[in-house]
């Protein structure tokens, strides 16, 4: 995936700190008095330069390790908010669950029903779910792509209380592959396809309920750091993107064998 340009002047920003780190390091351990202290600078600030000229892989060793730092630190901080979160993330009244709702292994899913790769990742869920009979799978809508995926999220949200896991999964799967853009006209429809009331799904979307649901979602959400779907929660990780069937089988299977995604 070709790296996008936020990335590349980040990297060129932490390569110009770690350069201006290094000389004020430097400059910093050798005591200076007041008389010499712009020539032991210059002459410093010279070595520094001429030592990272002749050696630039320097810097990139320094923004590797660094970059390695950071999602060390994300990764414990995400674990420590499954954990803190675990009720919620995987037992909550306020969520769908599909597949076996007993299972042995908990999928959590986070999408929004206008978001393209989650439209892809949707028969990765089916093709999980129809080979793992022990396999049990909880939808968060989590709503972050505009007004419409807010009132879609309302929509589903109000008529999960009146289907049947079995049938929300129906409803689940038909409006996410809805083509064009999806909002609140394309939830009632699917709905009402399905045999929903209309009347009550609509004044049920506004209900203190339903809000409080999507706003549980919300929070797991900014707790996990999460800003983009599809992402999931397996055990006490958190994969982030549409990483593809595969990948998410292999991490099952090993939940399964010995606790954790990578054994």
């Amino acid at each position: 995936m070709p790296m996008r340009l936020a990335q590349i002047f980040d990297q060129s920003a932490l390569a110009r700190a770690a350069a201006a780190a290094v000389i004020g390091l430097v400059a910093v351990a050798a005591p200076l008095r007041a008389e010499t202290a712009v020539p032991q600078k210059a002459e410093i600030e010279k070595i520094v330069h001429d030592y990272l000229m002749a050696n630039p892989e320097v810097i990139r060793d320094a923004i590797d390790e660094l970059d390695r730092r950071q999602k060390v630190a994300e990764a414990d901080s995400r674990q420590k908010a499954v954990t803190q979160g675990a009720d919620k993330l995987f037992n909550s009244a306020s969520q769908a669950v599909i597949g076996n709702p007993s299972g042995d292994v908990t999928l959590v899913e986070f999408f929004d029903y206008n978001c393209g790769y989650c439209k892809r990742a949707l028969d990765d869920v089916s093709k999980l779910i129809e080979g793992d009979p022990k396999l049990r799978v909880v939808l968060k809508d989590f709503p972050v792509l505009g007004a419409g995926s807010v009132e879609a999220a309302e929509i589903a949200t109000a008529a999960r209380l009146q289907l049947k896991p079995e049938k929300f999964y129906e409803f689940h799967r038909k409006l996410l592959n809805t083509r064009g853009a999806v909002g609140k006209a394309q939830a009632i429809a699917v709905a009402k396809e399905l045999g929903v009331d209309t009347a009550k799904l609509e004044k049920d979307s506004k209900s203190p309920e339903v809000k409080a649901a999507i706003k549980e979602v919300m929070e797991l959400a900014d707790s996990l750091n999460l800003t983009g779907t599809p992402s999931w929660v397996l055990g006490k990780e958190v994969i982030v993107g549409a990483v593809g069937f595969q990948p998410l089988k292999t991490k099952i299977e090993n939940t399964r064998k010995c606790g954790k995604t990578v054994c």
